[in-house]
């Protein structure tokens, strides 16, 4: 009997490593993505932008499950795909776009602080999961820093901007936590390539009739920006993060998403060229340490 009890402590222990580890990965490569946007909203049109990527991202999806041939989502699973596609799919990328108009790519990564809240909470109401009293509470506190940073916020067309990231952050949240929970069903890479799938057609459609008039004038650094988001934010980003969220637990998981203000800022002061304020590192460095009491009390 103590063989089979440790055996089950043992395995969960490994799934909760295995799912952290996938976590961090997909916190990784997502760090990268609003500095990207930034980039390509330089010169491609937001909206564009947002539908290129979902249709990029899209065809390679239909490829790899033509070629995988996974089992089909059953018709319940499908509302959740939708939910999945509303969130990640098409609103976050849109939102995003339309804020990096208006604030800096280093601005807009702070409110990622607000992420790990918005996925507890979707999680709690969508993914069943209980955290304790005391997350919560670290979790509000992390939140109130970010909100009370972007209130005091002097940046030319801060309000906007802002409000679009907030708008993108509730429901980025809720197709993680769908995602997560989804996840444990079919797989991490079947629900984005799934969620893709349901999007790609319109998204086609969409791209074909957004599409730039002077294609030459777009310059190299967009073009990178808007491979780097259809290929690495919209697909295998989300191959390890949907897998982290299925084994470790969508709200715990989900405070990994602290460490990518972290990531962000270096990248938009080294490939942007952005002014990284104090205010900003430290309201980062607080935030974190929220996420921390928040993970010890998940």
């Amino acid at each position: 009997m103590e063989d089979l009890v440790t055996q089950v402590i043992a395995q969960s222990v490994s799934r909760t490593r295995a799912g952290w580890f996938s976590g961090l990965m997909g916190v990784v490569i997502f760090s990268g993505s609003l500095p990207a946007t930034r980039l390509a909203v330089m010169d491609f049109d937001p909206v564009f932008v947002t539908v290129a990527r979902a249709a990029i991202a899209g065809i390679i999806a239909v490829l790899i499950l033509m070629v995988s041939r996974p089992v089909r989502p059953i018709r319940s699973q499908w509302v959740s795909l939708l939910v999945v596609a509303g969130g990640v799919v098409v609103g976050f990328p849109l939102l995003t776009a339309l804020a990096l108009e208006h604030i800096s790519s280093a601005r807009s990564i702070v409110f990622i602080g607000l992420l790990p809240l918005a996925t507890a909470i979707f999680g709690f109401l969508r993914g069943g999961e209980r955290p304790r009293a005391v997350f919560w509470l670290f979790s509000i506190m992390g939140s109130g820093l970010v909100a009370g940073f972007a209130a005091t916020g002097s940046e030319s067309g801060a309000f906007s901007g802002d409000l679009y990231m907030l708008g993108a952050i509730i429901v980025c949240g809720l197709g993680y936590a769908e995602g997560g929970k989804l996840s444990r069903q079919l797989g991490g890479w079947q629900v984005i390539c799934w969620a893709l799938v349901i999007s790609v057609v319109p998204m086609a459609v969409l791209c074909a009739v957004t599409l730039p008039e002077q294609m030459g004038a777009i310059g190299m650094p967009a073009w990178l920006g808007l491979g780097y988001v259809s290929l690495f934010s919209m697909l295998i980003g989300f191959f390890f993060w949907y897998r982290g969220l299925a084994l470790g637990g969508i709200a715990t998981v989900g405070q990994l998403q602290l460490l990518q203000p972290f990531m962000g800022l270096i990248l938009a002061a080294l490939i942007l060229a952005e002014p990284v304020s104090p205010a900003m590192i430290g309201v980062t460095v607080a935030v974190v340490l929220c996420v921390a009491g928040a993970r010890r009390f998940a």
